[in-house]
């Protein structure tokens, strides 16, 4: 399955501050940490030096991960015309047939984050719910067999 390169514009708006922050603040003081541990001689026993190179080894892949991934994904914004419909950025309130109800967010897959509920649109239940009304309902694939999913409600967080 392929990603999708569609994300929020808070999403967006994260992964920008974590590569400037990266970037700006920490890649600098962790090379200074390096330089100053190496001054002190013997690089071999040396734990700050070593553990500051491996350091700056994550930040210089993370960092050059956010760049490429940064300039391929698209900002999907709030639109009024996606009123009623779930779409990509939508809340979605899903009751199964046992009466539980949960609410979750169709995210990009750079975003999601079970602890909040946001669900990535690549999900199998994100893409049953796109383009669905109020009052739809819905099958879904998972391991365990199919699911029957009745959607109750379905809002957008409007940009701020």
């Amino acid at each position: 399955m392929t990603k999708s390169n569609y994300i929020t514009r808070q999403g967006w708006n994260v992964l920008d501050r974590e590569l400037k922050f990266l970037w700006k603040e920490e890649r600098p003081q962790v090379t200074q940490a390096v330089s100053d541990a190496a001054a002190l001689g013997d690089r071999s026993e040396n734990a700050e030096y070593i553990y500051g190179k491996r350091r700056l080894r994550e930040i210089d892949r993370r960092v050059r991960f956010l760049t490429k991934r940064l300039e391929v994904l698209q900002i999907v914004d709030y639109s009024p015309k996606q009123e009623g419909k779930v779409f990509f950025g939508a809340w979605v309130e899903l009751e199964n047939e046992d009466g539980d109800i949960k609410q979750y967010r169709i995210v990009g897959c750079d975003e999601f984050d079970p602890a909040k509920n946001w669900i990535s649109i690549d999900s199998p239940v994100a893409r049953a719910l796109i383009g669905k009304q109020e009052d739809d309902e819905i099958t879904v694939d998972t391991p365990s067999g199919k699911i029957q999913l009745y959607v109750n409600r379905i809002w957008y967080e409007k940009a701020e």
